[in-house]
Order: structure tokens, then sequence, then C-alpha cells
């Protein structure tokens, strides 16, 4: 399985997680769109940024690819992790340890929510992936 570059960035405060969806009033061509470029940047990791949290960085190399590819072959979507229908949460489990991830939408400044995630020309999509107790 090709995997894209993956850029490490510093912890940023993902605290905004658990927010309603910004979609949350749009149509559904809107909300399909952002699972769409989601689904992309998860199974992907090539159009937006992967963030990887301390916990998750410091694994061995072997266990962290466990982690990623799971993340990127994850589709179990459901209403409890995805009340939306956007693919933006999951959590998988590798050798008896729990990891989150999770897909924010930021202004290509990001600095700001995006103002349309169904834009990719407006938006910058950071996926997270921590270790559960990093919550």
């Amino acid at each position: 399985m090709k995997m894209g570059t993956i850029t490490i960035l510093p912890m940023i405060d993902v605290g905004h997680l658990g927010i309603p969806s910004p979609m949350t009033s749009e149509s559904h061509s809107g909300r399909s769109r952002v699972r769409e470029l989601n689904d992309v940047l998860r199974r992907t990791f090539t159009t937006g940024r992967v963030m990887l949290t301390k916990a998750v960085q410091e694994l061995p190399e072997h266990d962290r690819a466990q982690v990623l590819r799971a993340v990127q072959e994850f589709s179990t979507f459901m209403p409890a992790n995805d009340p939306y229908g956007e693919h933006d949460f999951g959590r998988v489990a590798i050798a008896g340890e729990a990891y989150f991830w999770k897909i924010d939408y930021y202004a290509n400044d990001l600095q700001h929510l995006s103002p349309d995630p169904a834009d990719a020309s407006v938006t910058s999509r950071i996926i997270t992936i921590m270790r559960e107790d990093e919550y």
C-alpha cells in the first residue's frame, strides 16, 4: 500500500472536537462533497496535512505504520461516530491500544475554520491521529 508523505506538525489546539459540523445546514450534495474530500485525505494522506500526536510519533516504526494503515482502511462509519455523514472521525485499535483520528476543516490561513468545507480551494484539511488517552 502506497502512503503519501506525512507531515508531523507541532500539536495545535483541536479542542473544537465535538462541535457540531459547519455543514449542518448545508445541502446533501455539500455533505457528500465533504465526505468525498475527507475520504481521499484519510485513505491517501495526500490532500491535506497529517498531524501525529507525540505518543503516536514515539511509537516504534512498525507499530506507527500499523496505526496509519488502520486509519487509511477504516470504513466502520455509523451514526455514533459519523452523525453528520462526513467521515471525519474514527477509532481504531492496534495491539490492544486504541487510537482516534479526526479531520478538521481550516481556512487556508490555518487560523480560522473553513468558510466552506465542501470547497477544497478555501479549505485546508488536517487529520489528527492520537492515542485515545491523549484526548
